[in-house]
């Protein structure tokens, strides 16, 4: 029982020492101090922090705006899931494990895909390209009227099979919505032996028309595709009509990615790899984060830098408080609650520089998401530098912040021994 009374007041006494500690702190970080140069460096500290905190801020709300713009390019082409298989290029649809997939609720659209390299030649140009064969609807699944440069997305009008390449094919080969000359794409008989004494023949060819030129302003897209339908490519690449080298599908509203995701992957097993958006572009999309993550690292060691100035801050005013460390001493303050008072100390010019940095940055982020200040030039994919800001990374930059504080305090207060003041006899006059 004493015992345990005992932990209880020295708990009370180590939580009433902490709160004695934050005020004293508190006192000598807003009062002003017998020499002015003190209150300038803490000022100028404080600032300091501001600014980092700020740039880091922006910079890292600046990245999720790339990220989330390129994720909106890719979702105007890219399914909410592809399924392929793990080994091998195609695979048969017509099994009871993908009627279930396509008797599912989660599932809204169900596309099929064929997808190979082949040769394309318009006049008198000529190109290799990836043919993506799709059915009906693909239109559907995905937002491709909204990336459409040039003409409609139209794969057969009934008479005549037609292709909608992407912008950057359409460049290289001359291309145009509703030319009246034919688009040929040449594939090699995949039955058949190569005939060396008439080559021509050991290829199909197809001949078909351009209704409209698709951009996602993505060149492994907008650089290689041609979007055909499905009939053309099983016909062009010789495959049996239950023959896919993919499915895509587009969830109902209202399903969570990851649970369809899982579903899916427990009723086909583990002979198919099913790739939600970013699993899709995943190489990129990793790219992209190791870049945000590079500019906070040395963003952050710019930072530390600027934490310096809290060691000089401390520094002049454990030399500047040294009649009332005294005092404390006197009163029988035990040099760890002293200590204490000057790390709270440099932790609150660091907690002010980083609450007025976050201000500022969220300010900046604001005023160029709506005005559009900073502005990117032209022949770029936006005009404005896009801005998403992200609570999570405004929590990081905070913490970060105050580590970096509690850091830069811990070191003068450590290492910097406070002496005795002097007492008044021995004082020179």
């Amino acid at each position: 029982m004493e015992t345990a009374n005992q932990n209880k007041v020295k708990a009370n006494n180590t939580a009433g020492g902490l709160r004695f500690a934050l005020w004293v702190a508190r006192r000598y970080l807003f009062s002003r101090k017998s020499h002015n140069a003190i209150n300038v460096i803490s000022g100028i500290a404080a600032l300091g922090v501001g600014i980092g905190t700020m740039a880091l801020v922006c910079v890292l709300s600046v990245f999720n705006g790339f990220d989330s713009l390129i994720q909106g390019m890719f979702s105007a082409f890219d399914p909410d899931l592809r399924i392929s298989v793990s080994q091998g290029k195609t695979f048969d649809i017509d099994t009871p494990e993908w009627n279930k997939v396509k008797k599912m609720n989660d599932v809204a659209f169900f596309t099929e895909v064929i997808e190979e390299n082949a040769l394309l030649r318009f006049r008198d140009k000529q190109m290799p390209a990836t043919i993506k064969g799709v059915s009906s609807d693909f239109q559907k699944m995905t937002k491709i009227d909204s990336i459409m440069f040039d003409g409609k997305f139209l794969l057969y009008d009934g008479a005549f099979q037609r292709a909608v390449p992407g912008v950057g094919v359409a460049s290289i080969l001359g291309l145009g919505a509703n030319f009246i000359d034919p688009l040929f794409i040449y594939a090699p008989k995949r039955t058949s032996h190569i005939n060396l004494l008439r080559p021509e023949n050991s290829f199909n060819q197809i001949g078909t028309f351009v209704s409209g030129i698709f951009s996602v302003k993505q060149l492994q897209y907008d650089d290689h595709y041609v979007l055909v339908s499905i009939d053309l490519a099983r016909d062009l690449f010789e495959y049996q009509p239950n023959t896919v080298s993919a499915i895509e599908l587009k969830l109902a509203e209202n399903i969570k990615v990851s649970e369809a995701q899982k579903k899916i992957k427990n009723t086909l097993g583990s002979n198919f790899e099913v790739k939600n958006r970013y699993e899709q572009q995943e190489d990129f999309f990793k790219i992209l984060k190791i870049e945000k993550w590079i500019t906070y690292l040395i963003l952050c060691f710019i930072l530390l830098i600027a934490s310096f100035n809290i060691i000089s801050s401390l520094s002049m005013l454990i030399i500047d408080k040294k009649q009332d460390i005294q005092t404390l001493r006197n009163l029988g303050a035990e040099q760890q609650l002293i200590r204490r008072i000057f790390l709270f100390e440099g932790w609150l010019i660091s907690f002010v520089g980083a609450v007025l940095g976050i201000f500022m940055g969220l300010f900046l982020c604001l005023v160029q998401q709506h005005f559009g200040i900073l502005k990117l030039g032209t022949g770029y994919v936006v005009d404005v530098y896009p801005v998403l800001v992200n609570f999570w990374d405004v929590l990081l930059v905070l913490l970060t912040v105050l580590l970096m504080g509690f850091l830069a305090a811990y070191y003068p207060v450590r290492y910097i021994e406070i002496h005795d003041a002097p007492s008044p006899e021995n004082v020179e006059l």
